[in-house]
């Protein structure tokens, strides 16, 4: 299988993500902490993802050997450092993780519910466990499953699969559309919001997808189980940010809900 096939394969799924109804749904600041309050754990779950990969294709270990393909392992370690020890805002090196929850704090969003919840997954071996027993709804609950099971899998395939091919495109230019537009500050009221979102989209421009797709090619080679296995588990990834955001669609239209019937 090439890329342009596997690319082809995941197409209705990935217009089915870019279509979601939840964008319609995100008029406000309001809306944008609702959504934050979920998206969290999707950020936090890239990052493990990253992890595994850095483990898998660079070399973290003593003694230290060269990595199989440098040019890879290049890319895992600058993103990496991107977002791990990025600079924020102030010039302050912090995660991207890290500026999320600010920015979450940013627009009073609740943060500690979620602090809390990653700060208590502590072992790879019992995180499923303490996943099912997280004060978690079902859509975040099972996103978080398929990421560990996939790095639990210690295939780099599959774990490349679900970082290449299950995130979305769409949140950092529709964010910033939203905070311009609310009030006569607009973005000036949530500069870490902003700053994060731009920073977002300058390190996912044209650099990482073909250093990505070079990374899938490399682990995939000529193995046709290998190059099916991307396939399967880039569509579960992107079946879980669906029902995800299936979730958050459901909760913004509760608040709305709650909100006419309150008036």
């Amino acid at each position: 299988m090439k890329i342009e096939n596997l690319e082809h394969e995941l197409q209705p799924l990935r217009e089915k993500l870019k279509n979601h109804p939840l964008y319609a749904q995100l008029e406000s600041v309001e809306d944008i902490k609702t959504f934050m309050e979920s998206h969290i754990y999707a950020v936090w779950d890239f990052m493990s993802l990253l992890k595994a990969l850095q483990q898998h294709l660079t070399c973290v270990s003593l003694p230290w050997h060269p990595a199989d393909d440098t040019s890879v392992a290049r890319f895992i370690n600058e993103i990496v450092l991107e977002e791990e020890s990025d600079f924020n805002e102030e010039g302050e090196p912090k995660s991207h993780f890290e500026m999320y929850l600010d920015a979450m704090q940013e627009v009073q969003a609740d943060t500690q519910k979620a602090e809390a919840i990653i700060s208590s997954f502590t072992d790879l071996k019992t995180i499923s466990n303490q996943i099912e027993g997280a004060e978690l709804n079902r859509a975040e609950k099972n996103f978080l499953q398929f990421t560990f099971q996939v790095i639990n899998s210690q295939q780099p395939h599959r774990i490349a699969a679900a970082f290449t091919f299950g995130r979305e495109d769409l949140i950092p230019d529709m964010f910033l559309g939203i905070i311009e537009q609310s009030g006569e500050k607009g973005a000036s009221n949530y500069k870490k919001l902003e700053y994060y979102l731009k920073r977002h989209i300058e390190l996912d421009g044209d650099e990482h997808g073909p250093l990505a797709l070079r990374m899938i090619k490399a682990l995939c080679g000529t193995d046709d189980k290998k190059w099916n296995d991307v396939l399967q588990y880039s569509k579960q990834a992107l079946q879980f940010r669906i029902e995800l955001w299936d979730s958050i669609a459901e909760k913004l239209k509760e608040n709305k809900g709650n909100l006419v019937n309150a008036l």
